[in-house]
């Protein structure tokens, strides 16, 4: 199945109702541009509040304001929605939540964000959980897996959801260069694409990555938000500006991919219980 699908890279406010009346045009514009499937980038109704020990910024329920605003841009656009993420409060903590919806507007799940960063200018374990398990969504469209951001360098969370079924898995970020820390190591941003350009080609599924843009505080938000066909072919790369960014993939050339290269019918789990440990 070919699909269209939307990335929207935003500037985000110090305002959630501006933020959120940007991202509800932003999913108009994508759907009348043809997307069937539109993602967010992670937080995308505040800044990016974690890169500081502490802040003001309230949690919210869900459902509520956020996914209430989420769920009739879907159902009105008739588009199948990953909501970015938001800072979400339960009875058992607070955590970095990505609901997805359907395209008549039905919250049909939602992913905590399993593995949290906590480094200058990303102390998210300072305001998160961790959640506890890997989901995929079942659409109309095919099936999608959602995973948030320092995930993106976890080869095993892509794998798991490829193992679920998943056609695609969507990675909603908040990324850029910290002021003060010298990337000494390399390139972050292409090691970022690097990482997951592997993910894409050894699981035989389409990747997608939403960043947010611009600076706030100490953090350049560098964009470059991107699609991966199934063996790692760029589909579309965005810049560093804000707007909606659209490409069609082929969920069925996966099949055609792990036959050829049998990535997964030659896996050997019985050996790999150190990962594990």
């Amino acid at each position: 199945m070919i699909v269209k699908i939307g990335l929207i890279q935003m500037r985000m406010s110090a305002d959630r109702g501006t933020c959120l009346r940007k991202a509800k045009g932003l999913i108009d514009e994508a759907a009348e541009k043809g997307a069937q499937i539109v993602c967010l980038p992670e937080l995308f109704n505040s800044r990016y509040f974690p890169q500081e020990h502490r802040s003001r910024m309230i949690p919210e329920r869900v459902p509520g304001r956020t996914t209430s605003m989420l769920s009739a841009a879907a159902k009105r656009n008739s588009v199948v929605l990953v909501g970015g993420s938001i800072y979400e409060k339960t009875r058992r903590g607070c955590y970095n939540t990505s609901v997805v919806f359907n395209e008549v507007g039905e919250i049909i799940g939602r992913y905590r964000k399993v593995h949290l960063p906590n480094d200058p200018g990303f102390y998210e374990q300072a305001y998160f959980s961790s959640g506890t398990r890997f989901h995929v969504f079942e659409t109309r469209y095919g099936i999608i897996g959602v995973l948030i951001c320092f995930d993106q360098w976890y080869p095993e969370a892509a794998r798991v959801i490829k193992l679920l079924g998943a056609d695609i898995v969507f990675y909603p970020t908040a990324i850029g260069w910290v002021k003060g820390v010298e990337p000494t190591e390399g390139n972050w941003q292409k090691a970022w694409e690097n990482v997951q350009r592997g993910h894409a080609i050894s699981n035989s599924i389409v990747v997608a990555a939403v960043n947010r843009v611009g600076r706030e505080k100490d953090i350049h938000f560098w964009g470059g938000s991107f699609l991966f066909d199934q063996f790692g072919k760029t589909l579309i790369r965005a810049d560093d500006r804000e707007g909606v960014f659209l490409a069609s993939c082929d969920f069925s050339r996966a099949k055609s991919i792990e036959e050829g290269w049998g990535f997964l019918r030659n896996r050997r789990p019985s050996t790999y219980s150190k990962l594990v440990e």
